[in-house]
């Protein structure tokens, strides 16, 4: 089960990017002439963003996503505004984009009433007649009057490889009493200075001649793969989480409210395992995920009160609530942070937004949880954060890592039963048990499923085979949060052969499902990656027994075929007795981690393509 989504670190910076096929001048569809980003920080954390830049338009395809530049700012804590907003056509002539054509959005409470969840402001703007060969010139201001942390300032950008950009800098000042760590790849660092009682840190990067994205380029960047540049005051990734926890722990109070609660959620439970279950059930069930935060509200959870009155929170409103409810029955949990994208590496530079995520941990149990993954049963977490590096927030351990979620044991078995007809139409049934991954899918899918409407879904289950006909679908309740789910579909198939003198059938599923043999193989012609992959082990049997009427006669059954390799094992055995035919096949593949090698994916996807043609392989029926 395969993920297209880790070089070792680069050790030095500033040097020139690896050589790789360039972009040919007339398919480069934007070239930023100009591009300045620079943050003026106090010494209480608060700073000034100004972003600007000049982006020439090659290509029709780029035009739609340039006629707009937006900024969005949280209202309370900071201001923007717009510096400028112009056309420059082609021809020299200068358009400036009216006041007008600006649009402000802004979240805001009823009737001038204070916001609860969000106040955010956009400020969009609108370039007026925008045609390839024009350059769209934007800059904004914001101003930060609160630091996310007093005292504290950090932040991380980077460089597309595959973008032209022909003079970028970015500009730090701040006070000479702030210690400022820093770590830059495939930029120029120029020598610091002092001016105006502060100090200056610049940093450059052009890329004229970009590269040619191909698939292999995709997969996992290690921290110094990419053109990037890291900033902090903080000391520590140590630091980082005790001062998010000076905030957030106090919020997590066991009040009266809170102890009732959980005296109510668990009641009937004897264990710490089946309270801590419940506990995150009813939170995972009751407390919706939403509010972008207010002000500093990006790294200090709401009230409880607040949380429960409203049935709604974000991550850290979850991980706090959470954690009080645990200790309302005594189990120790705490609050730990976790990069909620696509970084799998911490820079050496403590960086606020590399732990951009909030979830808990219970000791006792080795457990992590993400209640706002609602989907996603207790003792499990996303696929998403597994093996990631993780703060604790009380009791900091360095180098920690969330485990694998290879663990889990996904799993699917599908039994069909075929009945065939003389004219090629059929009936019989599909029978299939999910574990771990799928069964979470195949719960969230059947969860939304309008009860009026199951008859229409079953015949979609067929037709997503490419088959048509009707089907009667039954199902476990999928309402509980548990890793495992069954479902069956009773169907009749108008268009399973196409008879003549002699017809060659493929053996495949008639029912679509989310873990069938053939998704393990999808990607076995892909080019192979350059950087290490997400990926997930699993195992999918298949087992189908067909019928077939005395006026077809099976002369031709596909061999038994087997591979075993470090990364695949396969068995598929053919049986025909009489005219009935037996297949079993058993995929079992053996990933052992969330993040793989390119030689691992080299050698798998070698193995998949050997055991491809076994699918492809067809029974041949004569009448």
């Amino acid at each position: 089960m395969k993920y297209i989504c880790l070089v070792l670190l680069m050790l030095l910076s500033n040097l020139s990017i690896a050589a790789a096929e360039p972009v040919s001048e007339q398919d480069i569809p934007v070239r930023y002439s100009s591009y300045r980003l620079s943050y003026d920080v106090n010494a209480d954390g608060s700073y000034v963003e100004t972003q600007g830049y000049k982006a020439r338009i090659l290509k029709e395809n780029a035009l739609e996503r340039f006629k707009e530049g937006s900024v969005t700012f949280s209202t309370s804590v900071a201001k923007g505004e717009i510096l400028e907003a112009y056309t420059l056509k082609k021809s020299g002539k200068r358009i400036d984009a009216p006041k007008s054509s600006y649009q402000v959005t802004t979240n805001d409470g009823y009737e001038s009433g204070k916001p609860l969840y969000s106040d955010e402001t956009t400020i969009t703007v609108i370039f007026p007649d925008l045609a390839v060969g024009d350059t769209v010139v934007f800059a904004y201001r914001v101003t930060n009057s609160v630091g996310i942390f007093p005292g504290q300032f950090s932040f991380s950008t980077s460089f597309s490889r595959f973008q032209a950009y022909d003079d970028a800098r970015v500009t730090i000042s701040a006070p000479l009493s702030m210690k400022l760590r820093h770590e830059s790849y495939f930029l120029t660092e120029l020598k610091p200075s002092e001016k105006n009682g502060k100090q200056w840190f610049e940093w450059t990067f052009n890329n004229k001649t970009p590269e040619k994205w191909t698939p292999a380029e995709s997969g996992i960047s290690a921290v110094g793969d990419e053109p990037s540049l890291y900033v902090s005051t903080f000391d520590s990734y140590k630091q980082i989480a005790e001062l998010y926890g000076a905030r957030a722990i106090p919020k997590a109070v066991v009040d009266e409210r809170v102890k009732a609660l959980a005296s109510k959620i668990v009641q009937g439970n004897a264990s710490p395992a089946a309270q801590a279950r419940s506990i995150y059930d009813w939170v995972a069930r009751n407390i919706s995920y939403g509010g972008n935060c207010i002000g500093i509200g990006a790294v200090v959870p709401r009230d409880i009160s607040v949380i429960l009155d409203n049935k709604m929170g974000d991550c850290k409103d979850h991980a706090t609530l959470l954690q009080a409810l645990l200790a309302a029955t005594n189990i120790e949990g705490e609050q730990a942070l976790v990069n909620a994208g696509s970084q799998y590496y911490l820079p050496k530079t403590p960086v606020v937004s590399s732990v951009n995520h909030v979830i808990n941990y219970i000791p006792s149990m080795k457990l992590f949880l993400d209640s706002t993954a609602a989907e996603v049963p207790f003792g499990m977490i996303p696929n998403s954060l597994g093996e990631k590096p993780v703060l604790l927030v009380s009791h900091f351990r360095d180098g920690m890592k969330i485990p694998s979620t290879s663990t889990y044991g996904h799993e699917q078995i599908m039994k069909t039963r075929i009945r065939v007809n003389a004219d090629g139409t059929a009936s019989g049934s599909s029978r299939i048990s999910l574990k771990g991954l799928p069964a979470i899918q195949m719960r969230s899918l059947m969860r939304k499923l309008p009860g009026d409407q199951e008859d229409l879904v079953a015949r979609k289950f067929l037709e997503g085979q490419g088959f048509h006909g009707s089907g009667k679908l039954h199902k476990d309740d999928p309402a509980a949060l548990r890793d495992v789910y069954r479902f069956s579909i009773d169907f009749k198939l108008d268009d399973l052969l196409a008879i003549s003198s002699t017809t060659g059938m493929l053996i495949r599923p008639v029912v679509s499902s989310v873990l069938p043999i053939a998704s393990f193989l999808g990607g076995a012609y892909e080019p192979i990656e350059k950087k290490p992959s997400l990926c997930s082990g699993g195992r999918s049997i298949e087992e189908f027994v067909y019928e077939f009427p005395a006026s077809l006669n099976v002369v031709g059954v596909p061999k038994d075929f087997s591979l075993s390799t470090p990364a695949i094992n396969y068995t598929a055995t053919y049986r025909k007795t009489g005219n009935t035919l037996t297949i079993r096949r058993e995929l079992q593949d053996k990933t052992a981690t969330n993040i793989c090698s390119v030689a691992f994916m080299e050698a798998y996807k070698k193995a998949a393509r050997n055991l491809i043609q076994d699918l492809k392989s067809q029974v041949l029926l004569t009448n």
